[in-house]
C-alpha cells in the first residue's frame, strides 16, 4: 500500500515537472453550473454580458438597454457576484447606477423575488436576467425597495413616467440626483 502511495506521489511530481510546475486549477461545482447557464443564455439584442476577468466567470456584468416601456433608451448596468454555493444560493445582483425605480433602491439593491425567498436551485441565470428585464417593462409597485417611487407609480402613473424620464436624463426627483443613463 505504501508503495502505491509513493508511486502516486512520484507520478504527480512528474506531471508537475512536465507542465512547467504550473498547478491545474480545480473547477468547482458552482463554476460548472455557471458555465452551463451561460452557454444556455438567450440574450436578446437589448442585453450584453461582460467579464472583467475572463478567468472568473463567477463575477460578470450585464447591461440592459430596454427598447420599450418607461425605461426605453436607458442603459442599465448590473453586477453579478456568484458564490461557491451556487445554485443553492442565488447570485448577488446590484445595479451600478443610481436610478429611479420602485424595485431598485438608491444603493443598487434589486427587489426580485427569485433573488430572495423564491430562489430554487433549478432556477438558472437566464431566469434572473429575464426577471431583471421584466422589471424595466413592468415595474412592480406592490413589492418595492424604493417606496417613494412605488407610491408615485401607484398614485400617478403619468407623474411617475415624467420622473423616470427626468431621472434617466441625470436630473433630480424630490431632491435626489440620479445618474444619467440615457443613450
Amino acid at each position: 500500500m505504501l508503495k502505491i502511495w509513493s508511486m502516486k506521489q512520484q507520478q504527480q511530481k512528474d506531471q508537475a515537472a512536465a507542465s512547467g510546475g504550473a498547478k491545474k486549477k480545480k473547477v468547482t461545482a458552482a463554476q460548472l453550473r455557471v458555465q452551463k447557464d451561460l452557454s444556455e443564455l438567450s440574450l436578446g439584442s437589448t442585453m450584453t454580458t461582460t467579464f472583467p476577468d475572463p478567468d472568473d466567470i463567477l463575477h460578470f456584468s450585464l447591461t440592459i438597454a430596454p427598447d420599450e416601456g418607461m425605461y426605453k433608451n436607458g442603459t442599465f448596468d448590473f453586477t453579478f457576484n456568484i458564490s461557491q454555493n451556487f445554485p443553492h444560493e442565488p447570485p448577488k445582483v446590484k445595479c451600478t447606477q443610481k436610478i429611479y425605480h420602485p424595485n431598485i433602491d438608491l444603493e443598487g439593491n434589486v427587489c426580485l423575488n427569485i433573488l430572495r425567498e423564491d430562489w430554487k436551485p433549478v432556477l438558472n441565470l437566464n431566469a434572473v436576467i429575464v426577471g431583471l428585464q421584466f422589471l424595466f417593462l413592468e415595474p412592480n409597485a406592490s413589492d418595492p425597495l424604493n417606496k417613494e417611487a412605488a407610491e408615485d407609480l401607484a398614485r400617478d402613473r403619468d407623474g411617475f413616467k415624467r420622473n423616470v424620464r427626468s431621472s434617466m436624463a441625470g436630473g433630480s426627483v424630490k431632491g435626489i440626483s440620479y445618474d444619467r443613463v440615457m443613450k
